[in-house]
């Protein structure tokens, strides 16, 4: 499976909490449409002739996109690519862009899947982490977009929030499963370097991560999704039947992907590739010709290690014999390792695949950790 990824690296307002490259400065924002037009000429080659199933608008904040520039870049895209008449087109939308007429522009694109950044349905929660939209907001738009025949619906929602019970959690969850969602996707609240939180956290303004807090929303997120019948089918995304995300998926399966746009990572023939992390240095690359990209070859290790950290976040996991055939000197004593991971009742290994248990999901990052190379 072929997919792209196009990173708009711009957003209305600073979030607290957040660390990925962007800019609230939109002075630029037609230039970048212009450059990512011009790189995917570039880059036409690089899936060889596979059929693309998925595009992936993320940032950043796409839905600040004039209809217009949306329509350059997947013109640009459908000239250069071949794509599948069924493929996957994602949209990453905030709540207080999604007005009646983006919908139905958006969807006269082609674009037929929204992940929508709610984080919260708390204004509290909402106002400190410095979030465009409201609760009510959030609630409008998602009902509008069902009404113009969006029905392939993510929502995100964070958890481990300061002052979150887990009753307002709870909250939270079910306020997002009346809505007729039928994809979630909930990470615990992490506290990046160089992040507004991080600094309020050092100055004693906010209190840090609470690790048991942690654990008991994610343990709620699980028991509440699997009640609405949704599958857990990564650690942090839950789906209804048939509705997981193919493009993500692409990811955790380590399968050819190509990123456009300034910070965005590419992958193929185990070599990363990852382009500058400045809209500056992107642009002034692409005025004399050039791309200012990065790149890496993956060793054997690497390789492993990408397996492992990815498989583990699955409920499919990865095969036993995909770590075999790299024939590490010392796959024996790692064996040995996985050994007592599956004594401990922290992972399992059922039919050649190694997954991990309902305990060892609470501990993934660790586990993964312990089985690196």
């Amino acid at each position: 499976m072929a997919g792209i990824y196009i990173h708009i690296p711009f957003c209305r307002k600073a979030c607290t909490y957040c660390n990925f490259h962007f800019s609230t400065h939109t002075k630029t924002l037609p230039d970048l449409v212009s450059g990512i037009v011009w790189e995917l000429q570039q880059k036409k080659d690089f899936f060889e002739g596979q059929s693309l199933q998925t595009i992936y608008f993320g940032g950043g904040t796409p839905s600040l996109l004039e209809i217009n520039q949306l329509e350059q870049i997947l013109v640009a895209i459908h000239r250069h690519f071949p794509i599948l008449k069924q493929s996957e087109i994602t949209l990453e939308a905030n709540p207080d862009d999604m007005t009646e007429q983006k919908l139905k522009d958006w969807k006269s694109l082609g674009i037929n899947r929204l992940s929508v950044g709610v984080q919260s349905f708390r204004d509290q929660d909402l106002s400190w982490m410095n979030r465009s939209h409201r609760s009510q907001q959030a609630i409008a738009a998602l009902e509008l977009a069902q009404k113009n025949g969006f029905h392939n619906l993510n929502l995100d929602l964070i958890y481990s929030l300061p002052g979150l019970s887990d009753q307002a959690w709870k909250a939270n969850i079910h306020q997002a499963f009346a809505l007729g969602i039928t994809h979630l996707s909930s990470y615990s609240l992490t506290i990046e370097e160089k992040t507004k939180l991080r600094h309020l956290i050092k100055k004693g303004e906010m209190p840090g991560e609470d690790d048991d807090q942690s654990a008991r929303q994610f343990e709620l997120l699980m028991k509440e999704a699997e009640l609405a019948g949704f599958e857990q089918y990564e650690i942090s995304n839950f789906a209804k039947p048939g509705f997981r995300s193919q493009h993500n998926g692409s990811y955790w399966k380590r399968e050819p992907y190509l990123g456009i746009g300034p910070s965005a990572h590419s992958f193929k023939h185990q070599t990363r590739t990852w382009n500058v992390s400045s809209n500056a240095a992107y642009l002034q690359g692409i005025a004399k010709g050039i791309l200012e990209t990065e790149s890496e070859r993956l060793s054997t290790e690497n390789i492993a290690n990408e397996i492992i950290m990815t498989g583990l976040r699955t409920k499919e996991g990865f095969q036993l014999k995909s770590i075999q055939e790299l024939n590490f000197p010392k796959f024996e004593s790692w064996l040995n390792l996985l050994k007592t991971k599956i004594q401990q009742g922290m992972v399992l290994h059922s039919q050649g695949f190694v997954q991990l248990s309902y305990k060892g999901k609470f501990f993934a990052d660790e586990i993964a950790s312990d089985l690196f190379f």
